[in-house]
């Protein structure tokens, strides 16, 4: 090949790859600046460091020190996710340790805000649903903080999940043992429902929820005393044989609510749910059905784990794990828009196998097709015989 052709050489680019990051880019302009904490100029900005982790998480790496091998070995990702001089491993985990999060909470929001403007409302009958749930992230036991029990440290988040939409709202995080019931409140907002399983029975939360005009779907334990107020028909060939405003807990224990809620009970597969709610615009089946919704987060729980690979550690500070979860969510909120956009689908893992392999094959065309696509481009008059 001639040397003349040497400087039109092109930088290796997947054009898929930048599609599913394009909504994140265009946050970039207005997230606050992230500067140094000392006089060294920064190593890893916060676009490079929003970059890997995003990579990391799309690519299924399975540590840290994995994706800094790739980022110097990999020539997509050393030309175009790691920093431009490179990135050495003290100075990745320092950024990851210490940078980055108050401009991935940025993103982050400002993500989920283009996304629940993009993404069809799959339930818009029953209005806002936010499925909430809380989830156990093993730490080592070096991570003091994250105390669970003896021997074992964990760490939780607290989610908040928009069924409406199908993707992560709202999270927060404490050590393993953080209690999950006080972020129902913080979670919702006024005009939403919350869906929530038994753990999450309180009935003084079920008075301040009610004052604060969030709503909400909660299922409790079937034992629950019940001080019936009003009673609501019920159909012969319903699931539903229980349908009633009623007050919860018993009074001499102080723990009865102190304004009614309507509590609707009904049967699948030979279980028994009891579900309460102030929700009495619906049907009782419509309660029902919302209370089924709840799986939703469950499934996300599960498939950010399995396929995101979001609970690899790649830190061990408190900031570090939320640096890291903040990554993940911002990956799934892209992938959602990416899936919506391009395929009018929600995230599957087969949509994202199939970007993966989009990418490589990008990158492998590009690499072996580069060089003659330059030379042509800036040679027209020549000809070109198959050999």
């Amino acid at each position: 090949m001639p040397h003349s052709i040497r400087p039109y050489r092109k930088k290796l680019r997947s054009s898929s790859f930048h599609k599913l990051y394009r909504p994140a880019a265009n946050i970039l302009p207005e997230t606050p600046a992230l500067a140094s904490k000392g006089d060294r100029p920064l190593k890893m900005q916060f676009e490079d460091q929003l970059k890997a982790l995003i990579f990391y998480h799309l690519k299924e790496h399975t540590s840290g020190r994995h994706l800094i091998q790739i980022l110097k070995e990999d020539d997509f990702a050393r030309n175009n996710i790691a920093p431009k001089n490179g990135i050495e491993k003290s100075s990745f985990f320092e950024a990851i340790n210490t940078r980055g999060l108050e401009q991935l909470q940025f993103v982050y929001h400002n993500l989920y805000s283009q996304a629940s403007n993009v993404l069809p409302n799959r339930h818009p009958a029953f209005g806002e649903l936010v499925a909430i749930d809380g989830s156990l992230i093993d730490a080592v036991l070096s991570m003091s903080w994250a105390d669970y029990r003896k021997k074992s440290n964990k760490a939780k988040i607290h989610l908040g999940f928009n069924i409406n939409k199908g993707i992560p709202s709202k999270i927060y995080f404490t050590e393993g043992n953080g209690a999950e019931r006080p972020f129902v409140r913080q979670i919702l907002s006024p005009g939403q429902t919350g869906i929530c399983d038994r753990g999450y029975q309180e009935h003084a939360e079920f008075d301040n929820l009610q004052a604060e005009g969030k709503n909400f779907v909660i299922r409790i334990k079937a034992k629950t005393t019940k001080t019936i107020v009003q009673e609501y028909d019920i159909s012969a060939d319903s699931i539903v044989f229980y349908d009633a405003d009623v007050l919860l807990g018993t009074e001499k224990n102080h723990n009865q609510t102190q304004k009614p809620v309507r509590l609707v009970g009904y049967r699948v597969n030979s279980v028994d749910y009891w579900v309460a709610t102030d929700r009495r615009d619906l049907t009782a089946e419509q309660i029902a059905e919302i209370y089924k919704l709840r799986w939703k987060i469950e499934n996300f729980f599960a498939w950010w784990k399995r396929h995101l690979k979001v609970y690899h550690l790649i830190a061990r500070s408190q900031y570090g794990l939320m640096v890291q979860i903040y990554a993940g969510l911002i990956t799934y909120l892209l992938l959602a828009i990416y899936c919506h956009e391009n395929h009018g689908e929600p995230v599957s893992i087969k949509r994202v196998r199939q970007l993966r392999i989009q990418i490589q094959n990008e990158l492998r065309n590009d690499g072996s097709s580069t060089d003659e696509y330059f030379f042509k481009e800036h040679n027209p008059t020549r000809s070109y015989a198959k050999t």
